[in-house]
């Protein structure tokens, strides 16, 4: 039988790419060294460093691979949205759907690493790491002015403040349920051991739509959708 022939260079990066998702997801940033990223890619050091030149690079590549995707589509999403209203202001669960959807879309592909991702980021969101979060921060900019100014337009008579609150605990309800159960299936006895995301995801969809549309503290009655 023939020898398998070695991979291609590109096949490569994508190893390293992968095997540094992966591990970052289970042991955070700086719980994971190049040696161990190097092992589970069945690469060098010098690959890692031809194709990164750091780790800090590296951590930067495992983003951008997916997110600027992830950012694009929802932008687009947005931009149709805007198109189709012809200056009137969204809906605001339709802008909700835009950005929460298409990340939930993604968390929930199990084939080409989406939910892996996901998971990081999940993970990154209560990581401290500063490097990672300013970085972040850049790459999110664009795609948090645009939906957070089209959530402002939507809701005048909601306080801003609310409103930056209330996609501050939905992000962190999306990436709570995307990490995974974790230590919550141990306090509730009941809870359904189901985290396939075929399930998981419309009925997180559902609570964030409920979460936007709660009343105000103090108020009776709740924002418009």
């Amino acid at each position: 039988m023939a020898a398998t022939p070695p991979a291609p260079n590109t096949d490569t990066r994508d190893r390293i790419l992968d095997a540094a998702e992966r591990l970052f997801v289970e042991h955070g940033f700086d719980g994971t060294s190049m040696r161990m990223i190097t092992g589970a890619a069945n690469a060098n050091l010098a690959a890692v460093n031809y194709h990164f030149g750091s780790k800090d690079a590296l951590v930067q590549a495992v983003f951008r691979r997916r997110l600027t995707a992830l950012n694009q589509r929802r932008l687009a999403a947005l931009d149709r949205l805007e198109t189709d209203a012809a200056g009137e202001p969204l809906k605001p669960s339709r802008i909700v759907e835009a950005f929460f959807g298409n990340a939930l879309e993604l968390a929930a592909d199990t084939e080409q690493g989406g939910r892996t991702f996901m998971r990081l980021l999940a993970r990154t969101y209560n990581e401290p790491n500063a490097f990672v979060r300013q970085f972040l921060a850049e790459e999110y900019a664009e795609v948090m002015d645009r939906f957070l100014g089209a959530l402002f337009r939507a809701l005048p008579e909601v306080p801003r403040a609310e409103i930056l609150w209330r996609f501050h605990f939905m992000i962190g309800a999306m990436a709570f349920a995307i990490a995974g159960l974790g230590g919550l299936s141990e306090l509730i006895d009941d809870l359904p051991k189901d985290d396939d995301p075929a399930r998981l995801l419309p009925r997180l969809m559902s609570f964030l739509l409920g979460g936007l549309r709660a009343p105000l503290p103090g108020a009776a009655t709740a924002p418009t959708n």
